[in-house]
């Protein structure tokens, strides 16, 4: 940083993106290989290439930002506006799912019954494991923030309780939604209520595991000293993320849950 004139972060070469890109063609195609022909091998060699890339990209990252200097306060505000771009785009990606929903809902059609549920769906109870997994969402937005402030203040080992409580509390939420799954009494191939169900609350699901990898992440930094109250935008970008997976639910559960059962 001390031979160039400007503040900006000049990325050096990399391998990863096209590397990462040829992972996700293994993992896309071991996907179409495991619905039609009962073959995961292809399947978990693209995960495990992914999930290898994915280290070591990270790992570069850490590199730029934490030890080599890269992430000046210039490079941080073009990453923050990325992530609020990124998240705005997943906004957009669930706004179809409820479009879907709703445009199903409000005026259901002779083939369902003229009805919603439709006609021999028995829909799940709103004031059972998903109000449970409402109060764990709720709860890990609490936590997360508590680690945030905890962080500012320089007061590590708050934020590793917090983070490590956040974590726990996302991996709960998903304990308990695959059981939910399991013993659901209809499917995803029951009509446009099953699609619309399992398709929205699925992805939200995907997004849990997700932001708990990158909480998860966050606590490994933290426990390595990566962090400190002036330079974190690392666990920053992850609470984000993990209050807007908590918001995407609260509109899931009041509209899918409550309002469509």
């Amino acid at each position: 940083m001390t031979h160039q004139a400007h503040s900006y972060h000049m990325v050096d070469p990399s391998p990863w993106p096209i590397f990462g890109a040829a992972a996700a063609l293994l993992t896309a195609s071991g996907l179409a290989t495991w619905f039609h022909y009962r073959s995961t091998q292809l399947l978990m060699l693209g995960l495990m290439s992914m999930l290898l890339i994915m280290i070591q990209w990270w790992r570069d990252i850490v590199r730029e930002g934490t030890f080599q200097g890269h992430h000046t306060p210039s490079v941080q505000k073009g990453l923050r506006y990325g992530m609020v771009l990124f998240i705005t785009s997943e906004a957009f990606f669930f706004l179809g799912f409820f479009w879907a929903f709703f445009h199903s809902s409000l005026a259901p059609t002779p083939e369902l019954g003229g009805q919603w549920p439709p006609t021999g769906i028995n829909p799940l109870n709103p004031l059972e494991v998903p109000l449970l997994n409402t109060a764990i969402l709720l709860a890990s937005g609490v936590t997360v923030t508590w680690a945030h402030h905890s962080i500012m203040e320089a007061n590590r080992k708050q934020a590793m309780h917090a983070l490590a409580l956040t974590t726990l509390l996302g991996l709960y939420f998903t304990a308990l939604q695959a059981t939910e799954y399991y013993e659901a009494p209809f499917s995803i191939t029951d009509g446009v209520y099953g699609s619309t169900f399992f398709v929205a609350t699925g992805f939200h699901g995907l997004h849990v595991i997700i932001g708990s990898s990158f909480l998860l992440i966050c606590l490994l930094r933290l426990a390595k000293f990566h962090f400190t109250p002036h330079h974190h935008f690392g666990f920053e970008a992850a609470a984000w993320y993990w209050h807007f997976v908590d918001i995407i639910w609260l509109f899931l559960y009041t509209t899918i849950y409550w309002w469509g059962s």
